[in-house]
């Protein structure tokens, strides 16, 4: 079974600032706390676009 359990639990501030953020940039409309409203299709373009800011900077690291 699944937890959301952080594991660094000080991260949590800073992965919520990057979800927002990747949210705003894919036009979702998030707010704090629970976003059961939300479509699949919508969930899904903010993931994605986490996903793809997140390899993005570790490309750029690589350079």
């Amino acid at each position: 079974m699944a937890t959301k359990k952080n594991v660094v639990p000080e991260a949590r501030e800073g992965l919520n600032k990057f979800k927002m953020e990747a949210a705003s940039e894919v036009g979702v409309n998030l707010k704090n706390g629970y976003n059961g409203d939300l479509t699949s299709k919508q969930a899904g373009s903010v993931g994605g676009q986490m996903v793809k800011k997140m390899i993005e900077a570790y490309e750029n690291g690589l350079k």
